[in-house]
């Protein structure tokens, strides 16, 4: 064999240890990238209602915070309105004045068939605010003078066009 075909091996071979540890490294860092992030379920869909549609608890989602000095009633409240239909948001502390009535319902839609359903669960004097807040649904603010959960409408009818926040189905 010659010196030509000797370098020209010699050559052809370096080139190809060169793509082959090309291509491990490209293998071993798609192998060791991370899987993408799953996508967070949104807590609710906006969903239209028009005017003379009934409203009931399923379609509604509640978020309840605690305003009293009783511990665990943002939990007690959430629990007994899940067991009436309501969806599950949010719950948690904070302060606020809830009035007389112990119960303050925020809303951004405060005319709504959502928050007047809402209101019809937590006593008479439970009074409903135009107020938004950063999580989506209807909030329920609890004080000291809460009386707790009753049975409230079955179901309540739009007056106007409006949207909802509806929870998501259950997964099967």
């Amino acid at each position: 064999m010659d010196i030509k075909a000797h370098t020209r091996s010699a050559a052809t071979l370096g080139v190809l240890a060169v793509v082959f540890l090309a291509g491990v490294a490209w293998a071993w860092s798609a192998v060791t990238e991370p899987f993408p992030e799953p996508e967070p379920a949104p807590a609710c869909s906006e969903t239209a209602v028009a005017a003379g549609e009934r409203v009931q608890p399923e379609d509604v989602l509640v978020n309840v915070y605690n305003a009293s000095r009783t511990s665990g009633l943002a939990r007690d409240t959430m629990d007994a309105l899940i067991g009436k239909g309501f969806g599950e948001g949010v719950r948690g502390n904070l302060t606020a004045d809830t009035g007389r009535g112990g119960a303050v319902v925020w809303t951004s839609d405060a005319d709504g068939p959502a928050a007047a359903l809402v209101r019809s669960y937590l006593g008479k004097n439970a009074r409903i605010v135009e107020q938004t807040t950063a999580e989506p649904g209807i909030t329920v603010v609890v004080g000291d003078d809460f009386p707790g959960v009753t049975d409230g409408r079955k179901r309540v009818k739009a007056a106007e066009d409006t949207y909802v926040c509806t929870p998501p189905e259950p997964e099967p």
